[in-house]
């Protein structure tokens, strides 16, 4: 046997039960003054998309939408994309200024600093740094010598006048020898996140020549000297 039962009226919320003995259902409608009754369980919602409407783009912050972007980084620099970019030449001075005598060192110095140069590289701005990092010397004999640094003047170490250095140079014979060093610069790139990027291999860049006059140099006891005595040996 079974029972019903409905309960309605002008509110805007009816409801329903039937029973078998073994089961209750329970069912709700909302009834619109005026208006028919909603028997599917409930009116639409209101903000359900309706075809053809048209929908906001989502918002999705600064960084675009996940899927949207792609993550584009600098490329990789090798010594050759930095063709363009040349650190200025070295400078090279000599000790005595000019001159050398034969048999006994002369003293070779080279100065060389950091450089900072702008610029572009494969359409990117990029920073490139250069550090010296070796500094060849070619004496103009024949002769040629590796250094860490450009080396230092003998007032400066504390030393005396013809006293070997780690940069000076002994000439077995008189003549005009012209010197030249050659400065191995290693080379970073920062295409502006703060962080520099090594390149491997070097940039060098050579002085002018250092024209070193050598001579030979004679002594002599003498009672006076050249100046008391300007017709003397040796004056």
């Amino acid at each position: 046997m079974t029972a019903t039962g409905c309960n309605s009226g002008s509110t805007l919320i009816t409801a329903c039960t039937s029973t078998d003995g073994t089961q209750v259902d329970i069912s709700a409608g909302i009834t619109t003054p005026g208006g028919g009754g909603n028997s599917g369980g409930g009116a639409p919602p209101q903000d359900a998309a309706q075809p053809g409407a048209a929908v906001e783009p989502e918002d999705c912050g600064p960084l675009g939408c996940r899927g949207n972007y792609t993550v584009v980084t600098p490329p990789d620099v090798t010594i050759d994309d930095l063709a363009s970019f040349r650190p200025a030449s070295p400078s090279i001075s000599g000790q005595p200024d000019g001159f050398g005598v034969t048999g006994m060192p002369t003293n070779v110095v080279a100065a060389a600093s950091e450089q900072i140069i702008p610029g572009t590289i494969l359409g990117w701005d990029v920073v490139v740094r250069f550090t010296p990092s070796g500094y060849v010397f070619d004496y103009g004999d024949g002769t040629q010598a590796r250094s860490t640094s450009g080396g230092s003047t003998w007032e400066s170490l504390g030393q005396g006048q013809f006293t070997p250095t780690s940069t000076s140079h002994v000439y077995r014979s008189r003549g005009v020898y012209p010197v030249v060093v050659a400065v191995e610069y290693a080379a970073a790139v920062d295409f502006g996140s703060g962080t520099w990027r090594p390149v491997d291999g070097v940039v060098t860049a050579r002085s002018g020549a250092y024209p070193v006059e050598v001579v030979d140099v004679r002594t002599a006891l003498v009672d006076r000297s050249c100046a008391e005595d300007p017709l003397a040996a040796g004056c």
